[in-house]
């Protein structure tokens, strides 16, 4: 069939087959939507990825909580004379091995999406290779019968003038060019296809170094509640004792936080010349360090050199008697024994607290902020003493039962208790 050259006005044999090869107009619109699936799975599993980085990131930080508790609570428990103690370690340890299973199965679910979903890419584009393939064979061979020497010769000779003779002849270059392009593309596919073959392999060997994990902290996790619930039977007939001695202590706590409420508020309202305002009135250099404590969530230093957050904050269950909520207003941290206690951050003394029943509590003020630290056996400062980051406070009580030593670690925004996990780093 004869064809219009479109530059030219003139019946061209076979020109526009070349050029507007239907086989290389599904080559197109195959790449189209190749580009277009690239373009959204690769969205998809640059979310996924940052998941599991995050996920795998929170693994490893439960990780070595459970060695700060394995290390700080049990290093101890030869020496321990109340089996109740024991009970509780064991309940601590039990927790965070359920938590850091829990974690492990989250990240092996997305990975196994992942999974599916690069299979179902790999085979995508392994099908998008093999049409492209066939699409680009047929062109090749529909254009070969129309680059024979003599039929480009007399295609160009038969021009009316030099000017149609140049335009043809960057025709017959330009699909040239054109047909390289996509050999070139069919190259790149077959290169992306073995780099997402290799993070296929990838993927499953992480998975299985998961699986693998997970079987082991679930025989640890077994092995845990075993010893827990000899001891439970062991105790079941003090149950009622232990209860009691829970509540007294959760009393004297909240004895103590309202103590501390108290201070508090008496101290802002000095700092507003005894009006009743529940916020504190500050100075330029106050409220530039409050600014400052504030730019620093999540990046206060720990009170203690070494430890393990073993109750976290607000209200929960008692670890061993899940019946009994317990109410915290901060986190306690198990640490070693004759640990000395440092201030996350630079203050002012604002109050040395004895209170009936329990341990003595410092309370610094940073600003609008205070940070509380209780159960303290010794102290190293004084009263309106300003202080700097890190700097040494005090000594952590040490109880006479060979139990765990603890400190017990409060922020307050004026008179607001927040939670101190947010604020320390991980």
């Amino acid at each position: 069939m004869k064809q219009k050259d479109p530059q030219a006005g003139l019946v061209v044999p076979g020109l526009i087959d070349i050029l507007i090869d239907s086989n290389f107009l599904k080559l197109v619109n195959i790449k189209t939507y190749s580009l277009i699936f690239i373009f959204f799975f690769s969205s998809w599993a640059f979310s996924q990825t940052t998941k599991i980085k995050q996920l795998e990131s929170q693994r490893i930080l439960i990780k070595k909580e459970i060695e700060n508790i394995n290390a700080l609570l049990f290093d101890n428990s030869k020496t321990t004379k109340i089996a109740y103690n024991d009970l509780e370690n064991i309940s601590i340890r039990i927790y965070k091995n359920q938590e850091l299973i829990k974690l492990t199965n989250q990240q092996i679910n997305i990975l196994t999406n992942e999974i599916d979903k690069k299979n179902d890419s790999i085979d995508f584009l392994e099908g998008e290779i093999k049409q492209v393939r066939e699409q680009y064979s047929l062109m090749i061979k529909n254009s070969y019968k129309s680059k024979l020497k003599e039929s480009r010769l007399m295609f160009l000779l038969s021009s009316d003038d030099f000017l149609q003779a140049l335009k043809r002849s960057r025709y017959i270059n330009q699909f040239s060019k054109d047909r390289k392009r996509v050999a070139n593309k069919i190259s790149n596919s077959i290169k992306l296809l073995d780099k997402k073959i290799v993070t296929l392999n990838s993927l499953k060997s992480d998975k299985n170094n998961l699986l693998k994990q997970n079987q082991e902290n679930q025989i640890n996790l077994e092995t845990e509640e075993k010893s827990k619930e000899r001891l439970i039977s062991g105790l079941r007939r003090k149950e009622k004792a232990y209860k009691k001695q829970i509540n007294e202590k959760q009393k004297i706590s909240i004895n103590l936080d309202k103590e501390i409420d108290r201070l508090i508020k008496e101290a802002i309202r000095k700092s507003n010349d005894e009006s009743d305002n529940n916020l504190f009135k500050l100075t330029p250099e106050a409220r530039a360090l409050s600014e400052k404590f504030s730019a620093n969530k999540g990046n206060l230093p720990w009170p203690v050199e070494r430890g393990a957050v073993i109750q976290k904050f607000g209200l929960q269950p008692h670890p061993v008697v899940r019946t009994t909520k317990i109410q915290s207003n901060g986190l306690v941290i198990a640490t070693t024994k004759d640990a000395e206690i440092r201030t996350v951050f630079n203050g002012t003394i604002l109050s040395i607290l004895k209170f009936k029943g329990s341990n003595i509590t410092v309370l610094v003020q940073h600003g609008s902020y205070i940070t509380a630290y209780k159960n303290i056996d010794k102290v190293y400062v004084e009263k309106g003493e300003k202080v700097s980051a890190l700097q040494k406070i005090g000594k952590v009580f040490n109880p006479k039962d060979g139990s765990k030593s603890t400190l017990q670690f409060s922020i307050f925004n004026n008179t607001k208790a927040i939670d101190p996990y947010m604020w320390i780093v991980k």
